[in-house]
């Protein structure tokens, strides 16, 4: 079998977890499907502050390749394209709650600011 940077070989479990949220944008992309359920591309663009509209579907692309997201395409004009969570990406995101409360911590902890998202 043949291997490449998605399908290891892979040194441990965390390793493997780390290669499919690796990126800035895919844990939030997570965060945001789950915060707020099925999102079209545009609802997602501005509950992301800061994502470029190439690497929003890059990542988009990649997480559905990685069974994380379900991308819904609807037969009509103008076209519609919706996204969501699968079960394995409801799976990972309760996997990466622990990892928010800890970073919760630490932004109380350092004092840092927090970006606040005005929701449409």
């Amino acid at each position: 079998m043949a291997t490449s940077a998605r399908q290891g070989p892979y040194f441990c479990g965390i390793d493997a977890a780390m290669d499919v949220v690796s990126g800035k944008w895919k844990s939030l992309i997570l965060w945001e499907l789950h915060e707020h359920g099925t999102r079209r591309f545009a609802e997602l663009r501005r509950g992301l502050p800061g994502v470029s509209e190439k690497m929003l579907v890059q990542h988009l692309r990649e997480m559905e390749e990685d069974g994380l997201v379900d991308r819904e395409v609807y037969p009509v004009v103008p076209p519609k394209v919706e996204y969501s969570l699968t079960e394995h990406g409801v799976s990972l995101n309760a996997a990466l709650e622990s990892l928010a409360v800890w970073g919760r911590e630490r932004i109380e902890r350092i004092g840092a600011d927090k970006i606040t998202v005005e929701v449409a």
